[in-house]
């Protein structure tokens, strides 16, 4: 293997997702009678892009989803994909490790 390649494991059921994925965008893309020419003008991509987007290929750059799907009039999906405001197992995490009992400080510094 050269330094160039890559090897992405990804597990059966993350690969039926991408592939899902760019399912469903190829279906929206072809809902709003848009060409891969036009869509891909629009978003900033190549042709061979969008086919190994569409494909759900490992390698394609998270950026390049973005690009489609703003391009396709989805706004900005990532900004609330991980919100640690929407968190809820790290919020529950969070909670467990919360003291049972919190007391003064024992030795006072010269600060305010």
């Amino acid at each position: 293997m050269s330094a160039k390649t890559s090897v992405i494991l990804l597990t059966p059921r993350i690969a039926r997702s991408l592939v899902k994925l760019g399912r469903d965008i190829d279906v929206a893309r072809k809902k709003r009678r848009l060409t891969i020419a036009a869509l891909c003008e629009r978003a900033g991509i190549s042709a061979p892009l969008y086919a190994r987007l569409v494909a759900g290929a490992p390698g394609t750059s998270v950026g390049a989803y973005a690009m489609v799907l703003f391009a396709l009039g989805m706004g900005t999906p990532f900004d609330s994909l991980m919100d640690a405001a929407m968190d809820d197992t790290g919020l529950l995490l969070e909670e467990e490790r919360l003291p049972s009992r919190v007391s003064n400080p024992r030795k006072r510094s010269g600060a305010l």
